[in-house]
């Protein structure tokens, strides 16, 4: 409880302050005694001084001066009484003025005291938050030491390592033992904020792959490293499983394909061997006889159907837009070092088409990557992608500015002389297509290269195929 008379409402002071003024004029007037009463002002001073402003407490001051000098029981003279008004005047508007400005600092005061409450509570609020952020995420957080020590960790930080106990005060670099290299200093202006892929170890031993946030920075106790580290090994394992599945798809159109052109190549030499022995003359000879069973035994091998297996591609409805977003991903960064400028045209209500995400996504890419060998050295490098829906197919046009195909009619044709690799990446890629009801075509029409990859659009119904290897006897035939 405050007990200060400066501290009561404006009104009630002002009030008070009346009545003391009042009852010292009635006291100073009643008696006649040698005393002087006027020093008792200093207290209505004092009052009035936490409530006013200043040339208010001045004007008081002055009223009180007058009131005394008025019920003086002596005689007003120039020489005496001059000069103690004008020390009764400053005394007590000093009073005044003194309770003014230790009214005005305190106020000061508590304004600042709430203002440093109202922060410590914003403070212990954002730690609070910034608490339950990092023990609820669901990636692992780690802050160390410069030895490594663990100073803070998450929930997720124990079920990543596989540690029960409290984290504090093990070592970091015993899990990610990457992050050992990373420089530590004391100074702000060198510190480092970066990302990789490294090896992580849990507490039984097991490694995984981790993908690792980290950065530095400095406090009053010296520097300190904070790393967000997820785990990717799910990531690798789908990935690998992915590009797995789609080495065996191609393979086995590759195969297949393979094996219709044997089987093109057997029936001709089995014509020859026909006619031959039509002729006559060579019935009694062996080696035209084992000549013929080898056709025989080669025909059988070129006409043996691969089983049909789980590695089928997984065709349905894809979103359009999806795929791209994931090929820009790949593609930007590439096409900003090399030079190329890409440019989307993609509707804003995205189609959706039959398809397998990751064998449209190969298909583009490959697309692509032919364009950026055919951009390296052209002056004028720019790629376009176009998304276009017309009735039941939806179209992907890639277009570069390239200086376009020598030789048109050897296109979607494996192992060709002068081409890159073994030549199958245009083959493979129609073939992928082709296995969920698509098709990639090129356009000659157009200026520099232009490849279409067709789809159907999801509305409507995929056609009972017999999976990939029908795709690519399908595709052999063209």
């Amino acid at each position: 409880m405050n007990f200060l008379p400066f501290d009561e409402r404006k009104s009630a002071a002002l009030l008070k302050a009346g009545l003391l003024i009042a009852g010292i004029a009635v006291v100073d007037w009643q008696i006649d005694l040698n005393i002087a009463f006027g020093l008792l002002y200093i207290f209505p001073l004092l009052i009035v001084g936490g409530v006013l402003p200043r040339w208010q407490i001045a004007g008081v001051a002055l009223l009180c001066t007058v009131l005394a000098d008025v019920f003086d029981p002596y005689k007003f003279t120039y020489n005496v009484a001059l000069p103690q008004d004008v020390l009764m005047f400053s005394a007590l508007a000093g009073a005044g003025l003194f309770a003014h400005e230790v009214r005005r600092n305190r106020l000061a005061q508590q304004q600042n005291v709430e203002r440093l409450e109202e922060e410590s509570s914003a403070r212990r609020d954002a730690e609070e938050q910034l608490l339950f952020l990092i023990d609820s995420s669901p990636a692992a957080v780690f802050t160390a030491g410069t030895d490594g020590t663990i100073l803070l960790a998450n929930s997720a930080a124990g079920r990543l390592l596989r540690i029960e106990d409290n984290l504090n005060g093990r070592n970091l670099f015993r899990y990610i033992s990457a992050l050992r290299h990373v420089p530590l200093v004391e100074d702000p202006a060198r510190e480092f904020r970066a990302e990789m892929q490294c090896k992580g170890e849990r507490e039984d031993g097991e490694v995984f792959l981790a993908n690792v946030f980290f950065s530095t920075y400095k406090t009053r106790l010296g520097a300190r490293l904070a790393a967000l580290v997820v785990d990717a090994s799910e990531e690798l394992r789908d990935r690998e499983e992915s590009t797995s599945q789609q080495l065996l798809a191609g393979s086995r159109l590759l195969a297949n394909a393979v094996s219709h052109e044997v089987r093109n190549v057997c029936g001709a030499i089995s014509v020859a061997h026909q006619n031959l022995l039509r002729e006559g003359g060579l019935e009694r000879n062996k080696d035209f006889a084992a000549l013929g069973a080898l056709i025989e035994t080669l025909n059988k091998i070129a006409s043996f159907e691969l089983k049909k297996s789980a590695s089928r591609l997984e065709v349905g409805p894809v979103d359009v837009r999806e795929v791209l977003d994931a090929l820009r991903i790949v593609l930007e960064p590439r096409a900003h070092e090399a030079g190329i400028l890409v440019e989307w045209n993609v509707p804003e209500t995205p189609p959706v088409a039959l398809a397998d995400r990751h064998s449209l996504l190969q298909v583009l890419l490959n697309l692509i990557r032919n364009s950026e060998r055919a951009l390296a050295a052209w002056p004028l490098k720019r790629i376009s992608i176009s998304v276009v829906e017309k009735g039941e197919h939806v179209s992907i046009v890639v277009r570069d500015t390239g200086p376009g195909i020598s030789f048109p009619d050897r296109l979607f044709q494996p192992f060709q002389e002068g081409a890159d690799s073994v030549g199958l990446g245009l083959y493979l890629s129609r073939a992928f297509m082709r296995s969920f009801g698509g098709d990639l075509r090129h356009d000659a029409r157009v200026p520099g290269c232009c490849f279409i990859a067709e789809l159907q659009s999801a509305r409507v119904l995929p056609i009972d195929s017999e999976g990939v290897d029908d795709a690519a006897h399908k595709t052999a035939a063209h």
